[in-house]
C-alpha cells in the first residue's frame, strides 16, 4: 500500500465506536422484510414438497472487476445463523476481470435455505463490480495520479457507502498490479478508510470553512493554527479567486510551499470558468503545453472536459503555470468535481499537471448495468436450466 500524500495525511481524531460501523445488511431475523416475496413463497412450497440440493450461476450482463467478499462473507453469516453449508465456487477472484455473461461463481446448497437469500446477494454484489470496474479504469488512465476516495454523500445510506468504498479499493488494488498505478491511497470518511489500509479518513477543508472564515487566506490560517503539525491542503474557488487566492496562501506558507505540505484544491463549478480563463485562453493554455490534446476530432462532452468551464484541463495547466512562475513548484494541485472515468481518461490525454483527485464518480452512472442475476443450473445433481441461459451451465 503506497503512502498517502503529505498534504492528504489523516487528521487524527477520536475512533467512531466499533457499533457505529453500518450494518452487513438484513440478517436472519430481517430477511422477509425486504427479500422479494416470491422467493419467500418457493421457500414455502419447497418446505410442502421437499428440499432439493440446487446449483445457483449469478452473473453480470456487462464487463466487471470481481468484488464478491461482503456478498460471500454475508451469505456465509446466513449460512452459520441457520445451521447449514453452502459451497461456494467463486470463479473469479476478488479484483480479476470478467466478461460479460460470464459466471462470476456458482453457489450450491439447500434451496429451502438459499431461496429467500437471492435478492439481497445481488444488492452486495452488482453494484460493487461496476464500481470496482470504474475505479480500475480511472486510475489506469491516470497511474501517476493519487485518488481520494469522497463516495460518502452520494450513496443512498451506510450500506451503500461500504459497498462503494470496498469496490474502489479493489480496482485500485488491480491498477496497482496491473498498470503500477498510485491508485486510491484513502477516503474522507473514518468508518471505511481500513478499505484503504488507513487508520484513519483524510481531508481538510470544505467550502462551509472558507465561508465562515470569510477568506480563503483566512480559513488557511484558521486551520493551521487548529492544526500546526498537519499539511494543509486548501480550497481556492470560493471566491472565483483560484490563482490570486493560490498565489496568496503559497506566500503565506512558505514554508510548507517548499516543503511540499502544502496543496490547493478546485473545484470550480461548472457555470463558470477559473480565473483569467475564457475559451480562447484555454485553447492557447493547452497549445503551449500539450498541443497534440486539441489537434483531434473531440466530442461535445470531451471538448468540455478539455476547455470548458469548471475544473478542465486547462484549468490545471493554468494553475500550474502561475504557480510555478512565482517558484512554487512543490505546490501540489488537487482536483475534483466530476471526475468519472471519461474525465479522468481526457485528462490522461491532456498530460494534465494533477497529483490528486478526489472523486466519488466511480459510481455507477446507469444503475441498470449493476443488475447481477442469479439462475439455478443444477437441481440435485441434474443440469436444469431456462432456454437461453444453457451458457451458464458449469464447465
Amino acid at each position: 500500500m503506497p503512502k498517502h500524500p503529505d498534504h492528504l495525511r489523516p487528521v487524527e481524531s477520536s475512533s467512531a465506536p466499533a457499533a457505529e460501523r453500518p450494518a452487513a445488511g438484513p440478517g436472519n431475523g430481517s430477511i422477509e422484510r425486504w427479500t422479494d416475496h416470491y422467493f419467500l413463497k418457493t421457500k414455502a412450497v419447497v418446505a410442502k414438497f421437499g428440499d432439493a440440493r440446487v446449483t445457483y450461476a449469478v452473473f453480470m450482463r456487462r464487463p466487471v472487476i470481481s468484488a464478491p467478499r461482503l456478498a460471500i462473507d454475508w451469505l456465509k453469516e446466513m449460512a452459520k445463523d441457520r445451521g447449514t453449508e453452502f459451497e461456494i465456487d467463486l470463479r473469479y477472484a476478488e479484483g480479476r476481470w470478467v466478461g460479460a455473461g460470464e459466471p462470476l461463481m456458482y453457489i450450491t446448497g439447500s434451496l429451502y435455505h438459499l431461496s429467500d437469500l437471492e435478492t439481497i446477494l445481488l444488492q452486495k454484489l452488482g453494484p460493487a463490480c461496476v464500481a470496482a470496474f470504474n475505479a480500475f479504469t480511472m486510475c489506469s488512465d491516470l497511474p501517476r495520479v493519487a485518488f481520494l476516495a469522497m463516495e460518502a454523500r452520494h450513496c443512498a445510506g451506510l450500506e451503500m457507502e461500504e459497498i462503494m468504498a470496498y469496490a474502489a479499493s479493489v480496482g485500485s488494488d488491480r491498477a496497482r498490479r496491473k498498470v503500477s498505478a498510485v491508485g486510491f491511497i484513502g477516503n474522507a470518511t473514518q468508518a471505511t478508510a481500513h478499505y484503504f489500509g488507513q487508520a484513519q479518513a483524510m481531508g481538510t477543508m470544505p467550502h462551509a470553512l472558507i465561508g465562515y472564515a470569510g477568506s480563503t487566506l483566512r480559513a488557511a490560517e484558521m486551520f493551521h493554527e487548529t492544526f500546526p503539525d498537519q499539511p494543509m491542503t486548501v480550497l481556492v474557488d470560493y471566491f472565483a479567486r483560484e490563482v490570486t487566492d493560490a498565489l496568496t496562501v503559497a506566500r503565506r506558507f512558505a514554508h510548507l510551499a517548499s516543503q511540499g505540505k502544502l496543496a490547493v484544491r478546485i473545484d470550480t463549478p461548472g457555470s463558470r470558468f477559473i480565473e483569467g480563463l475564457d475559451p480562447s485562453v484555454s485553447y492557447a493554455v493547452l497549445d503551449r503545453n500539450v498541443p497534440d490534446a486539441i489537434r483531434g476530432y473531440r466530442n461535445e462532452t470531451e471538448l468540455r472536459h478539455l476547455v470548458g468551464a469548471g475544473v478542465s484541463a486547462a484549468a490545471v495547466w493554468h494553475l500550474r503555470e502561475a504557480l510555478n512562475r512565482e517558484g512554487f513548484q512543490k505546490v501540489k494541485i488537487v482536483v475534483s468535481s466530476g471526475f468519472d472515468p471519461a474525465k479522468c481518461k481526457v485528462m490522461a490525454e491532456a498530460n494534465a499537471p494533477i497529483d490528486i483527485v478526489g472523486t466519488g464518480s466511480f459510481l455507477p452512472q446507469r444503475w441498470t448495468e449493476t443488475y447481477a442475476t442469479a439462475d439455478i443450473v443444477e437441481y440435485n445433481g441434474e443440469k436444469r436450466v431456462k432456454i437461453g441461459r444453457e451458457f451458464l451451465f458449469r464447465k
